[in-house]
């Protein structure tokens, strides 16, 4: 003797819903999430050609994984896809659009789950993601996950780990697949090895919609930049390049790349400049003056030698909303003319600079009596260009390279009476 499990009212209200495509359509928006395994599945038996699951929160997968063991006998019939005609077209492959974060040693449950379900419809299924993030996955674990994505989906990827040269080797002909990608942010380690740096940098020749490019120590750069800018094929709007060691044939090349001639964002920070030619900096503003927005040059150890040949194409970046110039060695002679310099420029409100420095200070932390004093001189040469500004001084000398928290600034506000 057997017993019949009544189905319950989730499972009839599902049902219900299926026979209704109007209905269905309707109250699409209003469903409770329940409700969107069943009608997914459904939905895949014939008419779905896109899923968007970047932000189905964090319950969505854990409830999915276990629906089918609360579903009635009569829904899971429903759900099975039905033996098609042969004469019938095959339908076009199903795009799943996910946001994907590598962490560690282990994917999340969320991607788990879906990277096991997509493998069981890899000849059905194009899984499509647009951002991917990567945090310390072992590169032979990020090639696995990869290798059951469509690669052209991706457009934004980022790379939070110090990679050894040999694991940027093995990525790189990812990223040359990648073809629609905009924007790339990376950290490699110290490593400077010449095939791997042509290996790597010969993918973007590949990379025609290639927009924003952010390289953290990148080591492998000094004296090879010009490689790298040989093989950009569009023009960048955001180039970063901090914290390593590179030439001033670096520079050079950099100034002369056609692909930088539409510049919105450049960040140079913890590149050393301090003994290289003033006129190298100089070169390089006039041919961004035109377009450039954000400009970072902290901790570059520029001198007033620098400040000097920078402030007349400085003073041409009409449309620069934000300069950062902390961690450098400027004399208070050399700030006030690029308060001077920067006065003009319509769109400038972010504004960060060292204290300056007497010639023969060489204390890590300003005094009070000290910082008085400078805020002092700083207020009246605000006052005397005449308009309301605030600009932010960092007094601590010698530190980290992340000058924008809030300890380690001093604001500086001159508001007309």
């Amino acid at each position: 003797m057997s017993f019949w499990a009544p189905p319950r009212l989730l499972d009839l209200a599902a049902m219900s819903l299926l026979r209704n495509e109007d209905l269905a359509m309707s109250a699409l928006e209003f469903l409770p999430i329940e409700l969107l395994p069943p009608l997914f599945m459904e939905a895949l038996r014939c008419k779905l050609r896109v899923l968007d699951l970047r932000n189905t929160g964090q319950n969505f997968w854990s409830m999915w994984s276990g629906y089918t063991d609360h579903m009635s006998s009569s829904l899971l019939a429903a759900s099975v896809p039905q033996n098609r005609s042969r004469t019938e077209q095959p339908l076009a492959p199903l795009e799943v659009f996910v946001e994907m974060s590598l962490k560690e040693w282990a994917m999340d449950e969320f991607l788990t789950y879906l990277m096991r379900w997509a493998e069981q419809r890899k000849d059905s299924i194009h899984l499509c993601c647009k951002k991917l993030k990567i945090f310390g996955m072992p590169v032979e674990n990020i090639m696995k996950v990869l290798s059951m994505v469509q690669l052209d989906c991706i457009q934004d990827v980022e790379v939070n780990q110090n990679w050894h040269l040999s694991s940027l080797a093995t990525f790189a002909p990812l990223l040359g697949q990648m073809s629609n990608v905009q924007r790339l942010i990376l950290s490699a380690s110290e490593e400077q090895e010449q095939h791997v740096v042509v290996q790597f940098t010969s993918q973007f020749l590949k990379l025609h919609h290639f927009r924003d490019l952010y390289l953290e120590s990148p080591f492998f750069l000094s004296g090879h930049l010009d490689q790298m800018l040989r093989c950009l094929m569009s023009p960048l709007d955001n180039l970063a390049i901090t914290h390593c060691l590179l030439t001033e044939s670096d520079l050079t090349h950099l100034s002369q790349c056609p692909s930088i001639s539409q510049l919105k964002g450049l960040d140079l920070s913890g590149i050393t400049v301090g003994d290289f030619s003033p006129e190298l900096l100089q070169v390089l503003l006039e041919q961004i003056a035109d377009t450039l927005q954000v400009l970072d040059l902290n901790q570059c150890e520029i001198m007033d030698s620098q400040i000097e040949a920078i402030l007349p194409a400085l003073s041409h970046c009409s449309q620069l909303r934000s300069f950062r110039m902390c961690g450098n060695f400027l004399s208070m002679a050399a700030m006030e003319k690029l308060l001077r310099h920067t006065s003009e420029l319509p769109s400038l409100s972010q504004e960060f600079y060292p204290a300056p420095l007497k010639s023969n200070s060489s204390q890590a932390v300003l005094s009070e009596e000290r910082l008085a004093q400078l805020r002092a001189e700083l207020l009246e040469i605000l006052r005397d260009l005449g308009h309301p500004r605030t600009i932010w001084l960092n007094f601590i000398f010698f530190a980290s390279y992340d000058y924008d928290k809030h300890s380690h600034l001093e604001i500086i506000e001159y508001i007309p009476a």
